[in-house]
């Protein structure tokens, strides 16, 4: 089979039928291979374990493997070539590209099981540290159609249907975040990260200077005021990782764009949005809200009262690779007037020409910072139409309410403190003899004892619950699997405490700690 045949046109469609199936197979046996949430052994025996499985770096393949490559054949792929069989000299260095490629199946069948070994399961309750998401099987097969059929979502004219499909997507989280509003909009971004740029750039194009938000905000927030060159945001003291009204009331000025978070990164806490919108309307101040990790709340019935207040903002962030089940990237970015989206509008003749844009071909250059970009909005639409958004609160719902349980668990553990309820679907806890002994040095050390082993992968987080108000460290377990229940991450809570324990008395034996 030819390794250089394409996804598209004709042919295309059958093609990846042959080699999505050898992708998946490979895929599962790394899965089988790796046998728990992370592969064991931290970065050094991931590095060691790649070089074993295919040599030394900058070796390529040896003469049997190319030559059945190139004549469109199976490769014989059992025997990994020696050092020096190439027919060429081999580069030196990590990193060096192969000269003679090994044919599609047996690359596939080859890195997909390597990287499928290798990689954090999201899907596993034990890998519960990030607010990345398992996505859904309807989300990644049609990420395969649109990768196959690879529309350009930078001008209408690499992508008709696609752009179409967009901004009937785009317009129904615009209504979603603003029910009421006359004419908002939303496109699509990388993520929470980018959405917070935007909202920067959009507050500075109408001559809001001064970033302000909380201290529990994303650090996006200080990156991106830094790439805009405003000056560096004013920090508003929290209580609770959630941002003080009172205080922002005293410093707020008109010049001012506030900041809020809907669901912080740490805990999962939602600022006092309406509130917040109520002192920003006072000063005359924008306001733009952080909802990357709670905005998808607004789908369910249940949840979305929490969000109240936020369709005042004047911008909002959300991102589908969070609560949302998508791949990543899937961020969205929704203003509550259209007309503010202008900020965006640039001209280059052989993408948005005045003449084509007066002639009825849509401007898609204007709808986003970058030009090439995917169409991530097609994974994002399908899903949306196979659950719908009440099909989505559901499994937000699912996820919260498991966090939920799991957090009263944890409560009535011997061996574990709970930080506090959960908003979302973060459970923040801490073992309970860092407070008798160890300290943050054993608490990290329980997270780094847990990653290495393979067996767990937890978050941790800096919250000021010390003496003094001085910072603390806690591990926090972010439950974004929507088919899980509290009883599945039970084992998780014991080994937490257990690893604690073990991690204590490794530390009194160690000579350098005695």
């Amino acid at each position: 089979m030819r390794a250089d045949g394409l996804a598209g046109g004709n042919g295309g469609a059958d093609r990846l039928g042959e080699l999505i199936p050898v992708a998946l197979r490979a895929m599962a046996a790394g899965v089988a291979e790796r046998g728990g949430p992370v592969p064991a052994g931290g970065p050094a025996a991931v590095a060691a374990a790649l070089v074993a499985e295919r040599g030394e770096p900058g070796q390529t393949a040896g003469p049997r493997e190319s030559a059945t490559a190139a004549e469109g054949g199976e490769p014989d792929h059992g025997v990994l070539p020696e050092a020096g069989q190439s027919g060429s000299p081999a580069p030196s260095g990590r990193g060096a590209l192969p000269r003679r490629g090994i044919g599609a199946e047996a690359a596939l069948e080859q890195l997909s099981r390597l990287l499928a070994a290798g990689s954090a399961d999201p899907a596993d309750p034990a890998c519960a540290a990030h607010l990345h998401c398992p996505p859904l099987a309807v989300s990644v097969a049609a990420d395969v159609v649109a990768g196959a059929l690879n529309p350009s979502m930078d001008s209408w004219d690499q992508a008709p249907v696609a752009s179409e499909l967009e901004r009937e997507f785009t317009t129904g989280i615009a209504r979603l975040c603003y029910p009421d509003a006359e004419d908002p909009d939303a496109v699509v971004t990388t993520g929470g990260t980018e959405s917070n740029l935007l909202g920067l750039l959009l507050a500075r194009e109408n001559g809001v200077l001064q970033p302000v938000c909380g201290a529990n905000a994303h650090h996006s927030v200080a990156r991106a005021a830094w790439l805009l060159g405003l000056p560096a945001p004013i920090v508003v003291p929290c209580e609770g990782d959630r941002l003080l009204p009172d205080a922002l009331d005293e410093i707020l000025t008109p010049g001012c764009v506030v900041v809020a978070t809907a669901g912080t990164t740490n805990t999962g806490t939602l600022d006092p949005l309406p509130e917040i919108a109520r002192i920003c309307r006072d000063h005359g101040a924008r306001l733009h809200v952080d909802a990357a990790y709670g905005g998808m709340a607004l789908c369910s019935d249940t949840l979305k009262a929490k969000l109240a207040g936020l369709e005042q903002a004047d911008s909002v962030a959300l991102d589908l690779h969070k609560f949302g089940w998508q791949p990543v990237a899937a961020g969205l970015f929704a203003a509550r007037e259209a007309g503010d989206l202008g900020a965006l509008t640039v001209r280059a003749e052989y993408l948005n020409a005045d003449d084509d844009t007066e002639a009825g071909l849509p401007d898609l250059l204007g709808r986003s910072i970058r030009t090439s970009r995917r169409p991530d909005a097609f994974r994002m639409a399908v899903t949306v139409h196979a659950l719908g958004t009440e099909g989505l609160g559901a499994l937000v719902e699912r996820c919260c309410a498991t966090a939920t349980d799991l957090a009263r668990h944890v409560e009535d553990h011997p061996g574990l403190r709970l930080w506090g309820a959960p908003e979302l679907s973060t459970v923040v806890l801490r073992p309970a003899v860092a407070d008798e002994t160890g300290g943050d040095e054993l608490v990290a050390r329980v997270r780094r004892a847990l990653l290495e082993a393979g067996t767990a992968v937890i978050g941790r987080a800096a919250l000021p619950t010390g003496p003094g108000g001085a910072n603390q460290l806690w591990l926090k377990l972010t439950l974004l699997h929507p088919h899980t229940a509290a009883a599945d991450y039970l084992p998780l809570l014991d080994r937490i405490v257990a690893t604690a324990g073990a991690e204590l008395v490794a530390g009194r034996e160690s000579p350098v700690a005695s």
